[in-house]
């Protein structure tokens, strides 16, 4: 007989194990970890002798993998909710840019902020997403736009998940905008993030990944290139917000970088898409953003499915086009806004937001040799996840084998 440390049983899986069909569903089954680890996901009936120190009675409810929020800008200083005002009373972008809005407000907000105080203000963020059975999340830095300032995010993200029972995954943003300073100088800036920038984050162990903004009011194509050529050099790997509000063909230059995502994609071409799946890059639809912003055109998700992409979803959060910390409304989102199917939508919060941060083999399905990182729901089936809005049908969140010590809030 074997020891093991937990087990829960009467419940129904959605394993969202890829050897399984669709969600892959047990309607009768049993998880069984073992120093934070799966060593057991399957039908009860099928389960080998197990001794546990606690057995946790399901009651019948639902158990997913934690949900994974891969695409966030979770820490900065401040918040624009006085420019969304304005914009609600007919004040353009440009108008609220040229009186020191946009980011150039964020930037300055977050470069005043002290390391405590970037955590202070990101914990509320994350704690919303934890309530709602977030296990692991990415957060960006790209919001100081100078080393000092930059570091201390990425610091500050790290130093979230010492507050907290979660998984980060730590990605430097540098290549986000020209910050005030420089007058539009874009080619200065990337000399500053290839040369100084990027190596000293590499050198202190502080990303886990390089993203950059392609993008006609951001970078273009070619000092992109530049910024992924010396990540690679670097040995870190690469994400891109790629055709948002244009196609620049970002969704190749990932692809050609053998990205782990693209992200947005609203403009992204057949070509693209193609490439994406030649090169196993995810690509990360963010429907918040395009719902606050009122963009108009989709992500191609047809070429997606034809070309076998994988698709995650995430809320993007940030203060200036996605104001968003809950991942089941995103999932709602997706559905409504992007056509995704149920299926789809809670693979996309788990299973393929996972390979797009890299960690499909450590989490993301209930398999064994997997993390144990685990979401309890109150409900019938799995569908409701989706199609409820505003409602948290949590029950209990599960982080590396370990049961939450205090009830998720409801909504």
């Amino acid at each position: 007989m074997s020891v093991v440390d937990r087990i829960w049983h009467r419940c129904r899986i959605a394993t969202l194990a890829p050897s399984r069909q669709g969600l892959g569903v047990i309607e009768d089954g049993l998880i069984a970890s073992r120093d934070g680890r799966i060593v057991y996901a399957g039908p009860a009936a099928e389960a080998p002798d197990l001794d546990a120190r606690e057995r946790i009675d399901c009651g019948g409810r639902w158990i997913t993998p934690g949900l994974i929020d891969c695409h966030t800008h979770l820490v900065y200083g401040g918040n624009r909710a006085h420019e969304f005002e304005r914009r609600l009373a007919g004040a353009s972008y440009e108008e609220i840019a040229r009186a020191g809005g946009g980011i150039v407000s964020t930037v300055n907000a977050t470069r005043q902020a002290d390391t405590a105080a970037l955590v202070a203000a990101a914990l509320p963020r994350l704690d919303a997403l934890i309530a709602e059975g977030v296990t692991t999340l990415e957060i960006k830095s790209g919001y100081g736009l100078e080393l000092a300032t930059e570091r201390r995010q990425l610091q500050a993200a790290r130093l979230l998940a010492e507050h907290r029972a979660v998984s980060v995954r730590t990605t430097f943003l540098g290549a986000h905008a020209v910050p005030p300073e420089l007058s539009g100088d874009k080619d200065r800036y990337i000399d500053a993030v290839c040369e100084t920038m990027l190596p000293a984050i590499a050198a202190e162990g502080l990303a886990d990944a390089v993203d950059a903004f392609c993008e006609g009011i951001a970078f273009s194509p070619e000092q992109i290139s530049r910024v992924f050529s010396k990540a690679r050099a670097l040995g870190l790997p690469v994400r891109l917000h790629a055709d948002q509000l244009s196609n620049l063909h970002g969704a190749a230059l990932a692809a050609s970088f053998g990205a782990l995502s693209a992200d947005h994609l609203e403009y992204a071409d057949d070509a693209g898409i193609a490439a994406m799946a030649r090169a196993g890059t995810v690509a990360v639809v963010l429907p918040g953003a395009y719902y606050f912003i009122r963009e108009t055109k989709t992500p191609p998700i047809a070429a997606m499915r034809r070309h076998g992409v994988s698709i995650a979803l995430a809320t993007d959060s940030n203060p200036g086009t996605s104001p968003l910390t809950s991942l089941l409304l995103t999932m709602n989102m997706g559905a409504t806004l992007f056509r995704l199917t149920v299926d789809e939508c809670i693979a996309a919060v788990t299973r393929e937001a996972a390979r797009a941060l890299g960690l499909f083999a450590e989490t993301s399905s209930l398999e064994v040799g997997k993390s144990c990182d685990l979401a309890i729901w109150d409900i019938e089936r799995p569908a409701e996840l989706v199609y409820r809005m505003g409602f948290n049908p949590l029950h209990a969140r599960v982080w590396r084998g370990t049961p939450d010590a205090v009830a998720p809030s409801r909504n």
